[in-house]
């Protein structure tokens, strides 16, 4: 694991498991994280904004920046195309931590060329907790809807590529719980070496001949 740069934080989840609830508290909490803004090909909802939620781009510019080789992750979901532009490291590189927020393929196709990054699956209580949740949105059709709630059950299925998983039962317990997964992982030891060689190297100039 690589101690240079933010904390790479993906998390993952099946639609209308709270993730992006979860996220949201997570950087009040730790205001030094930061938010990885993924590209999309879907249109946006009535409160999103491009440059906030998603950058908002056609499908053709989609795939010119997959051609150049722009993404760090990519991936086709539910009719649409999202990925995670290499920029985004650039942009968080003074953050104490960047936060993605993709799919298990999107995970997978970092922790290809990041191994260093952490990978947190969200999961809900049950799936009639699931699909209630769903509908409490009021963003799709049925027939999204039904589709959505069939994904998760293959979401779910790639449990197993995850470094943490977190029921989110209650909120106020799982913000908790992903706080101090992100602070544990900030404590290893690959990550804060280079500090106790600090402290080393100057006990050694002090004490030339201890």
């Amino acid at each position: 694991m690589s101690s240079d740069g933010p904390l790479l934080i993906i998390v993952s989840s099946p639609s209308g498991a709270g993730k992006t609830t979860l996220t949201n508290l997570l950087r009040q909490r730790i205001p030094e994280l930061t938010f990885s803004v993924s590209h999309t090909t879907r249109p946006p909802r009535a409160t999103e904004r491009s440059g906030r939620e998603y950058h908002f781009v056609r499908r053709p510019e989609f795939e010119q920046l997959v051609a150049e080789g722009r993404f760090l992750e990519w991936a086709e979901v539910h009719d649409h195309l999202y990925g995670t532009s290499e920029a985004e490291l650039v942009r968080a590189q003074d953050a104490r931590g960047v936060i993605f927020d993709v799919d298990h393929q999107g995970a997978r196709q970092i922790k290809s060329k990041r191994p260093d990054a952490i990978a947190i699956f969200i999961l809900p209580p049950s799936l009639e907790e699931l699909r209630k949740r769903l509908k409490g949105r009021a963003t799709e059709t049925e027939r999204g809807l039904e589709r959505r709630f069939e994904a998760a059950g293959n979401e779910i299925a790639h449990y197993g590529m995850f470094d943490y998983l977190l029921v989110n039962d209650c909120l106020e317990e799982a913000v908790d719980k992903l706080v101090a997964i992100v602070v544990a992982e900030q404590c290893r030891r690959s990550r804060s070496a280079r500090s106790a060689e600090l402290l080393l190297a100057a006990r050694r100039s002090a004490c030339p001949d201890g």
